[in-house]
């Protein structure tokens, strides 16, 4: 049994009577019933993942997955693909967006090589590069069937290797020049939307390159004529590296039952591919930001989760999830510090009416 197949069938559902029993405590906690609202949904779902109401997250990572794409060819990106190098670098330097919220969240940041079109050698990269950059998806497939199978394999694959050193909460990321491109060519493969519905502007890009780029996605679709009832076949046609990477975080986050945090548009569409491969792991999926690029909605509704914040970022790099990891730290405590009435021995009338 080759791994995604072994980890798919090993993906359970929620604990629904460890969400029921949060459901209740919460209820009992010395406040108006729901009054903390979204945060008291979020601790009655990591009580789901791991089965407990007191969870400390001592150690939190966020994986970024940096992978080139062919299609950059077609003029797609206002940014010259020597900037996914660059990036990249700048990340292992821990000088990026993520890297400095990551730093506050008290989070740490596994950078890994998949794809990234260049030789990159610096202390702590990850390197399971499969090749440099995908293929060009507008005149053929991104990558072979073999290449997505092991891109999503090592997804699964740095997941376990980090629950093993101890990590219990994480983050998913990208890193990649033209993978705005690939996710909205993804998205469009499973939910048979338009490229006008789904594909954003970028930064930079002028309403002649805007057009062309919807353009060069509708001919993706046409040339590679993905099969949206094959998740592989849809990302080794149209996909990239770095989605293949994260859908494989999210299977394997699942099946290992630790929380794993959506970052932006092109995470989310890793995830709805891991959704389509194993419905489940969405008990496992926390949405933290809704994405300034215009397919996220249509992509997170899809699955059924709403993003805790509206932040109008557009950032990428997984810069979402330390942000989501100060809730989830928040929810935690919230279940777990916080008195019931009866623990606090409340006898103040106006107190006890505050249940109701």
């Amino acid at each position: 049994m080759g791994s995604i197949e072994k980890i798919t069938a090993g993906i359970r559902p929620a604990y629904k009577d460890s969400m029921n029993e949060a459901a209740e405590r919460l209820d009992k906690l010395i406040k108006p019933i729901g009054s903390l609202g979204k945060l008291e949904g979020l601790a009655v779902k990591i009580s789901g993942i791991t089965g407990k109401q007191n969870n400390e997250f001592n150690k939190k990572v966020i994986i970024i997955m940096a992978s080139d794409n062919g299609v950059v060819e077609e003029g797609v990106s206002a940014a010259p693909k020597e900037v996914t190098s660059l990036m990249t670098l700048s990340m292992l330097k821990g000088v990026s967006g993520v890297c400095v919220l990551s730093k506050h969240a008290g989070a740490d940041i596994r950078v890994v090589d998949i794809g990234v079109g260049s030789d990159l050698d610096y202390p702590g990269l990850i390197n399971r590069k499969i090749r440099k950059s995908t293929s060009n998806i507008a005149i053929g497939p991104a990558m072979s069937r073999e290449e997505a199978i092991l891109a999503i394999e090592t997804g699964i694959e740095t997941v376990s290797q980090l629950v093993e050193d101890g990590y219990s909460l994480f983050g998913t990321g990208e890193m990649g020049i033209g993978n705005t491109s690939t996710s909205s060519a993804v998205a469009m493969a499973f939910l048979g939307c338009s490229s006008e519905e789904v594909v954003g502007k970028g930064v930079g890009l002028t309403e002649e390159g805007y057009a062309n780029k919807k353009s060069v996605i509708d001919r993706a679709i046409r040339v590679n004529k993905p099969d949206p009832e094959d998740p592989i076949d849809v990302i080794s046609k149209v996909g990239g590296f770095d989605i293949a990477g994260m859908a494989g975080c999210f299977l394997g986050a699942a099946y290992h039952r630790v929380p794993i945090v959506i970052d932006g548009f092109i995470s989310a569409v890793a995830a709805l591919t891991a959704y389509r491969i194993n419905p489940l792991v969405k008990d496992f999926m926390i949405p933290s930001h809704l994405s300034e690029e215009p397919g996220y909605r249509i992509v997170i509704n899809e699955m059924g989760l709403k993003p805790m914040l509206d932040l109008n970022m557009r950032l990428g790099e997984g810069s979402g999830c330390p942000l989501a990891f100060n809730l989830i730290e928040a929810a935690e405590v919230i279940i777990s510090d916080m008195a019931t009435f009866e623990e606090a021995t409340i006898k103040d009338d106006f107190l006890i009416d505050m249940r109701k």
